[in-house]
């Protein structure tokens, strides 16, 4: 039973999260949440850091509310879990025993924690954990890959809807200079020169794979990041044509950041920070006739939209919703390919 009743389970406020299964549902044994990095921030800065306090407070909004759904942010996370129980009707192809990670939000996931997540310290994203997890046939889980650490791996589905869009969207202004410059009479190159991609946030999750599909998709790519310390990481993996230093939040340094970069404003901007404000700045990074991916759950829309009008900037904005068809195996099969995006991925993991 939802709370309020009539609406999806990602707007409830509250789900029914006893595990007895309907005929389309699976029911999954938690061994780790993995709270999103917006959500993770934000309850962090509320209690000052204080992990025990951090614990108490994610502990109650999955008891009051029957789901990890962070009452500030509106974000949540996924899981990894082991099926239980599948419906005879389940359209996933799930069995008991299967070791999966969910690829939704955690917001529209029925959960109950037995254990207190006693074996947390309240200060990482990654949250062992017990107690159960109800899918519905609507809400897709891959199994856990052989050849990656669990935990690389939860962190890397987390975040795998930011590659596969950003290579969409790179994929689609080339073709589209290519159809331009095939139109013309002579043929010739795409004018313009190459598709020119700016992340905020290069040195993260998302932002990494992001840089990564980007580049391998055939453009010029440029990552802002925040510190010296995270731009000589990307130096070092050599993830990004250029990077750069810059706050996100500061609309003008940003815009310039990229300018200098790239030698001009990026075709496609994929914001990947988790903090409010940076929607100005990535419009203004972004040329007329490109595209702003937001994957940021700090996202205003009303900011994003008021800002491009005020600006007069021609841009196409996109809210990242987390899927697009074959986004799991496209993020593993980058990090595969991409040693030093793994031993990125890895170091942040354990960092945590």
């Amino acid at each position: 039973m939802l709370d309020p009743p009539g609406v999806l389970p990602q707007a409830a406020w509250r789900l029914d999260a006893s595990p007895r299964i309907g005929p389309d549902e699976v029911r999954l044994r938690v061994e780790r949440l993995n709270l999103d990095a917006a959500s993770f921030r934000q309850l962090a800065g509320q209690h000052g850091g204080d992990g025990d306090a951090v614990r108490a407070d994610v502990l109650a909004i999955i008891a009051d509310r029957g789901k990890m759904q962070n009452p500030v942010t509106g974000s949540g996370g996924m899981l990894i879990g082991v099926v239980e129980e599948a419906g005879p009707a389940s359209p996933l192809g799930l069995r008991p025993g299967d070791r999966v990670a969910t690829l939704v939000s955690l917001t529209l996931t029925p959960l109950v924690v037995t254990d207190g997540l006693a074996g947390w310290d309240g200060l990482s994203e990654q949250v062992p954990a017990r107690g159960h997890a109800i899918l519905c046939g609507r809400a897709p889980a891959a199994t856990l890959p052989a050849d990656l650490p669990p935990e690389l791996a939860l962190a890397v589905f987390d975040v795998c809807g930011a590659p596969a869009l950003t290579d969409r969207v790179t994929r689609g202004h080339a073709a589209a200079r290519a159809a331009t410059a095939a139109a013309r009479a002579g043929g010739g190159e795409p004018s313009g020169g190459p598709v020119t991609v700016a992340v905020f946030g290069g040195a993260g999750k998302s932002g990494s794979l992001a840089l990564v599909a980007a580049r391998r998709a055939g453009a010029r790519t440029a990552a802002v990041v925040v510190s010296a310390a995270e731009r000589d990481a990307l130096v070092r993996a050599g993830l990004a044509d250029r990077v750069a230093i810059a706050d996100a939040r500061d609309p003008v340094a940003v815009s310039a950041a990229v300018t200098d970069a790239l030698g001009g404003p990026a075709t496609v901007t994929v914001v990947c920070v988790d903090v409010p404000g940076c929607e100005h700045g990535a419009v203004l990074s972004t040329a007329d006739g490109g595209t702003v991916i937001f994957f940021s759950m700090a996202t205003s829309f009303a900011a994003a939209a008021l800002g491009a009008e005020g600006l007069a900037a021609d841009v196409t904005m996109l809210i990242g919703n987390g899927y697009v068809p074959g986004h799991a195996g496209f993020a593993l099969e980058l990090v595969r390919e991409t040693p030093a995006l793994r031993a990125l991925l890895a170091q942040r993991v354990a960092g945590h």
